[in-house]
């Protein structure tokens, strides 16, 4: 788990780095976009995965996030990151895998999930005892 997080934190500097290039010609909704898209995106992909890490590591992730928010908003390093992320209406790290797995049990649970989780609970249904499956 250390490879992977040390990858993400690595690929979410650079593109923070490259979206602080270009910030001066961005509006607002645009730089949160760039970083919703290539940021934030990163850090929700498989993150239930996370859940259950030391506070050490996903203390981490969250740097990536307090310094994203800084970039979108335009603030100094110095400034509290609380306010900021409540302005853009994100969640912490921990909170984020929290919500991530609440909202996988309860569309699974009622039925509404992905394409992915479905077909895997409702295969007990469909399935005839007497064949076997290939």
């Amino acid at each position: 788990m250390d490879a992977h997080i040390n990858s993400l934190c690595r690929t979410a500097f650079l593109e923070m780095r490259r979206i602080s290039q270009i910030r001066h010609l961005l509006s607002l909704d645009a730089t949160k976009t760039l970083v919703s898209a290539f940021i934030l995106s990163r850090l929700d992909y498989c993150n239930s995965l996370l859940a259950g890490l030391p506070d050490a590591k996903l203390d981490r992730l969250q740097r990536i996030m307090n310094n994203a928010a800084r970039l979108v908003l335009r603030k100094r390093k110095r400034d509290h990151v609380t306010p900021l992320l409540m302005t853009l209406h994100w969640l912490p790290i921990k909170a984020r895998i929290t919500y991530k797995i609440a909202t996988m049990c309860y569309r699974s649970l009622h039925h509404i999930s992905s394409f992915i989780v479905l077909p895997w609970s409702l295969l007990d249904r469909v399935r005839d005892p007497g064949k076997r499956i290939t």
